[in-house]
């Protein structure tokens, strides 16, 4: 065994900056896009099997709701606004519901101290959970959707618009679900804050806006998932208004990007404490 002077060990990082001795002890830094990838992937294997079963149940739900309604309402509005509720509330089931008792979990076992040891972005790990979440949404939404479309009598011809409703109003909810978790103190509180939401999603949502009061429904204007519904219920009309349908999903857009940072910095804040 040879033994190698100190001095030589200090003359051979005496050039080096700090910073970066620091750097090339830790290493690089994950770039957001690949670290969101890799985060979505395996959020998206790990939940496959533990979240199947309560997709079915969100699904069976909403196509529940809608069996029920069909017996108060004919048509018309208030037929499009409960097919287009019913539909967004399987994101809600997942989004803010599930989402909110993983991040819930994660927190209370310590699991974020893993993803903190990580060189991984904060934001590729919200981001990845909440859309491997959405991505288990897809089919339950689309079914629940077409199934109303015909007990109602609904046209579908643009039920296409769901591939913007489901990711834009997943994403404004996925980011208050995520955020509830991550902020809630204990986990049975995250799990109690995700069925409140839900429950606000079924009852603001799926119930006709016309019949509502009007306190209600400046509640409901509150609720990210409103506008949703909204431009999803626009598109079942003989002559659809885009501009509104487009301003609903801007909404929902600007929602999902507020909501998302908001549970990006909780992240930050559960991480380090």
């Amino acid at each position: 065994m040879s033994v190698v002077p100190a001095e030589v060990l200090q003359s051979s990082t005496r050039g080096v900056p700090e910073q970066a001795r620091g750097e090339a002890e830790l290493g690089p830094r994950a770039r957001l896009w690949p670290a969101l990838g890799a985060v979505y992937r395996a959020q998206l294997s790990r939940a496959r099997v533990a979240r199947i079963p309560l997709l079915f149940v969100a699904t069976f739900q909403s196509i529940g709701i809608l069996i029920m309604m069909r017996g108060v309402v004919d048509g018309g509005s208030e037929a499009e606004s409960v097919v287009a509720g019913s539909a967004v509330l399987v994101v809600a089931f997942v989004a803010l519901n599930l989402l909110a008792q993983y991040f819930g979990q994660l927190r209370a076992s310590g699991g974020l101290d893993h993803y903190a040891t990580l060189p991984v972005p904060p934001a590729a790990v919200v981001l990845g959970a909440a859309a491997a979440y959405a991505s288990f949404t897809v089919p339950g939404t689309v079914i629940t959707a077409v199934f109303g479309c015909l007990l109602f009598g609904l046209p579908l011809a643009h039920l296409w618009v769901l591939a913007a409703v489901i990711p834009l109003a997943g994403a404004a909810l996925s980011g208050l679900g995520a955020a509830c978790g991550l902020l809630a103190p204990r986990p049975e509180l995250a799990t109690l804050l995700g069925q409140l939401g839900m429950s606000a999603a079924l009852l603001l949502g799926v119930l006709p806006a016309d019949r509502m009061p009007e306190a209600v429904r400046l509640a409901r204007d509150l609720l990210p998932s409103t506008y949703g519904v909204e431009a999803l219920a626009r598109t079942f009309g003989p002559h659809p208004h885009w501009g509104f349908v487009l301003g609903d999903l801007a909404v929902c857009a600007g929602v999902g990007v507020a909501s998302l940072a908001v549970a990006t910095w909780a992240y930050r804040r559960a991480a380090v404490r």
